[in-house]
């Protein structure tokens, strides 16, 4: 069973900055995508970024593109958000979820792709 434990998450000023990371068990780490989601109180769960396999490719979604960036370990088994610009609309519980298929590519954005979840990291932006 994986088991992926979010951690950094915690309350920062507008403009702030935060670095998320993710650990995850077990010995094949290298050979999934990751991604991290987010849920705004009130709001359904959206796709944030995402990082192929290799890490040689990521993914953004518009809200945050330019402020965020993802980036992989595999050495250590852990994915990071590191998170810049912060506003008060990037208030929310921040997921980070391994892709069902090994060596997969594509539809990063989609839930169902995902097979393992985080419990979540609280993030708070005050203005």
């Amino acid at each position: 069973q994986v088991q992926l434990v979010e951690s950094g998450g915690g309350l920062v000023q507008a403009g702030g900055s935060l670095r998320l990371s993710c650990a995850a068990s077990g010995r094949t780490f290298s050979s999934y995508a990751m991604g991290w989601f987010r849920q705004a109180p009130g709001k359904e769960r959206e796709f944030v970024s995402a990082i192929s396999w290799r890490g040689d490719s990521t993914y953004y979604a518009d809200s945050v593109k330019g402020r965020f960036t993802i980036s992989r370990d595999n050495a250590k088994n852990t994915v990071y958000l590191q998170m810049s610009g912060l506003k008060p609309e990037d208030t929310a519980v921040y997921y980070c979820a391994r892709r069902r298929t090994p060596y997969a590519s594509g539809t990063y954005y989609h839930e169902p792709e995902y097979a393992y979840w985080g419990q979540g990291t609280q993030v708070t932006v005050s203005s």
